[in-house]
């Protein structure tokens, strides 16, 4: 058998590679080794791309190192490239010309007229980023239509209406959107979006019409491919999806209040680009005689669901494997009907993208009870350790960890230690006496929350704050949900969330905007004339601190940037004032800067760090601003207000020479893009 209970598996039935055993050998084993750990016919694609990477790896240490980062002033995918990086080398824009960015034109979302005329129920929120491929932007609204917009000028050049907002409100987060993938093979060029009813349509790029050789006609109904049986009402899908080659890889969000122990499954589909013929599926829990089906016992595989990916996948191109940050099964704060470590759930997965075969993985989180999903694209980047090359990929967490693995293989760049955790007191529960703590880098959030953790501005305040704190359970990052409520730390928005992070393929440094958020998880017996779960979710929200303030010390949201090759913290700042002027106005001392409002991902270029904000500064009303900063230190070089609130990770591109930056902005009549460049 594999290593499926607690790490990642190389190609299937071997024996448990010493570095996998130990995580603590720093040095690359010999790749035959690896590859010839496998047995069986079903491992044997999954066997030939590892092989030929290992290989190549092994034999030309260069050889499959590449260099992240958009292409040619373009962003031809969400997060710049299909590593996910979020940077781009330009330049045109830097510290001596930062206070000349203003707005060169604004984009309104077609939603807007839809809402208008009473043909949508709501035009929602506006978190999106645009692509930019060949002088022309590509976005997906809230209510999933697609347009393209010139981007040297905003004029809309068309828009396709799948009216999939017919249907009514999608599961969880409602009409929401992230964005689009794009194919081309040099004469034919396609968008794909999927949409919040479930359906995966592939549009010309040029025109705007679906493609009559897509599905049928233009589109794949993702929820009839599913294996199991699902209302469309629970599922749907907001994240892009991701193409590599000629493979369209599609996630989904599906709902996180179940009612019953079945639910409908996250599986991970691959589709051809030109056809949308299903080529693949990956079981994210694993079904009969597949690796990590034991760690569900009972036979809870057979009906357990979620463990999705509803967040956004990257890709290596060059060894052909797609990484799947993967979600918490059902339920989020109770895991009695799935007793077991449960893979792949709250894994990172890297997978063929060819035949969808698992190449191998990491589980973060053992018998996840904590809302505790991968939030965000891994991020790919090439560092240097020791001396040694090492392609790697990042994944954020939010429990404020920055996991750091070989891409290739999956070795741990740094030893990822198992830890003693406290057992639940749930009946019926039984969670997992240890869970994964990496040694390096350093957690970027507090993790865990005690008395000493509290708010200290004053002795009555922390006085205040410790009566609270005693109304509930609480402890280590891992203290187990309760009957009573615990108070978890960092909650189920991070730490990091979806709007991941931003690498610098040139220094090695990854940067990661965070936020300090508890929540107090309360678990609740079901109710048996609404379904079958015996303990559910009951109350779930930030508890209270003294005086309207937070319960813990600050800062309450934050940027870390971290440096990669030494596996520390290069610098850490508080994102934006927070609270300040609340406690000066208590007559107590300024305390500076404590971080928190409303923040976006970050957009790393040449010369500087960017990143949307929405907070109070100098003791005003709440503004929203992009806020431009010195990427070497975290110092602010500049503030660009803007019109309306930033929601979207901004991206940039080049355009007859000048350099753009835009971010999706807004909701309800105010949803759209907003376009800044240098004035002249």
């Amino acid at each position: 058998m594999c290593p499926s209970e607690r790490y990642q598996g190389i190609c299937g039935h071997g024996a448990m590679p010493s570095w996998v055993a130990t995580a603590r050998d720093h040095s690359y084993p010999d790749p035959r080794s690896l590859v010839a750990s496998g047995t069986g016919p079903r491992e044997d694609a999954v066997k030939s791309t590892l092989s030929l990477a290992l290989i190549a790896l092994w034999i030309f240490p260069t050889a499959i190192q590449a260099q992240f980062g958009a292409p040619e002033g373009q962003w031809p995918h969400y997060g710049g490239d299909l590593g996910a990086t979020q940077y781009a080398a330009l330049s045109s824009i830097n510290h001596n010309n930062v206070d000349r960015l203003g707005i060169a034109w604004r984009w309104s979302s077609p939603d807007i007229a839809l809402a208008a005329d009473g043909l949508a129920p709501e035009v929602g929120r506006f978190p999106v980023t645009p692509i930019m491929v060949g002088d022309v932007l590509y976005v997906r609204t809230a209510l999933s239509q697609v347009a393209a917009i010139d981007a040297a000028t905003g004029e809309q050049l068309w828009v396709f209406d799948p009216k999939s907002y017919e249907v009514g409100r999608p599961v969880n987060l409602g009409f929401n959107t992230r964005g689009v993938g794009h194919w081309s093979d040099g004469d034919e060029s396609r968008i794909f979006v999927a949409t919040g009813d479930s359906h995966l349509w592939s549009i010309n790029a040029d025109t705007g019409a679906p493609d009559p050789a897509f599905g049928g006609g233009g589109t794949v109904d993702l929820i009839e491919g599913l294996r199991r049986g699902t209302p469309r009402g629970s599922y749907q899908v907001m994240s892009p999806p991701l193409v590599i080659g000629d493979v369209v890889v599609v996630g989904s969000s599906i709902s996180d209040g179940p009612r019953n122990m079945t639910a409908p499954p996250g599986d991970i589909r691959g589709f051809d680009v030109r056809n949308g013929r299903e080529l693949w599926v990956f079981h994210t829990v694993p079904q009969a005689g597949e690796v990590g089906n034991e760690t569900w016992e009972d036979d809870s595989w057979e009906y357990t669901g979620n463990t999705n990916v509803w967040s956004i996948m990257s890709a290596d191109p060059e060894l052909g494997l797609v990484y799947l940050p993967i979600g918490t099964p059902t339920n989020d704060w109770y895991g009695g009907h799935r007793l077991g470590d449960n893979l792949f759930a709250e894994s990172l997965v890297a997978i063929d993208a060819s035949t969808g075969q698992r190449v191998w993985h990491f589980q973060v989180v053992h018998h996840g009870l904590w809302d505790y999903d991968l939030p965000a694209a891994p991020t790919l980047v090439d560092i240097r350790v020791d001396g040694r090359r090492i392609p790697a990929v990042v994944q954020v967490t939010k429990q404020g960890f920055a996991f750091v693995f070989d891409r290739a293989t999956g070795e741990p760049v740094w030893p990822i230690e198992e830890r003693p955790v406290p057992p639940s007191t749930v009946p019926g529960e039984r969670s997992s006496p240890t869970q994964p703590f990496p040694t390096k880098p350093p957690a970027f959030e507090r993790q865990g929350i005690s008395v000493d953790e509290l708010i200290d501005f004053s002795p009555e305040l922390r006085a205040e704050a410790e009566e609270i704190l005693a109304r509930f359970d609480y402890g280590g990052l891992y203290h187990p949900p309760s009957e009573r409520g615990t108070v978890s730390l960092p909650g189920w928005q991070g730490g990091a969330n979806w709007y991941g992070a931003a690498a610098d393929p040139e220094t090695g440094l990854l940067y990661v905007p965070s936020s300090t958020n508890p929540i107090n998880i309360q678990i609740v017996p079901g109710n048996p004339e609404r379904g079958d779960l015996r303990w559910v979710r009951g109350r779930a929200e930030p508890p209270r601190g003294p005086q309207g303030l937070p319960l813990s010390k600050p800062p309450y949201a934050r940027l870390t940037a971290i440096d990669l090759s030494e596996g520390e913290i290069a610098w850490q700042i508080p994102l934006g004032d927070g609270p300040r002027q609340q406690i000066i106005d208590m007559g107590l001392a300024d305390p500076g800067p404590l971080g928190g409002g409303g923040f976006t991902g970050p957009l790393l270029i040449e010369t500087m760090l960017f990143i949307g904000h929405t907070g109070r500064r100098g003791g005003g009303e709440n503004r929203p601003a992009l806020l431009a900063l010195n990427k070497t230190n975290g110092d602010l070089i500049h503030t660009i207000e803007l019109p309306t609130r930033p929601m979207g990770t901004p991206m940039t591109y080049l355009v007859n020479g000048e350099q753009y930056i835009v971010i999706g902005a807004g909701q309800g009549e105010q949803a759209g893009l907003v376009a800044l460049r240098l004035t002249r």
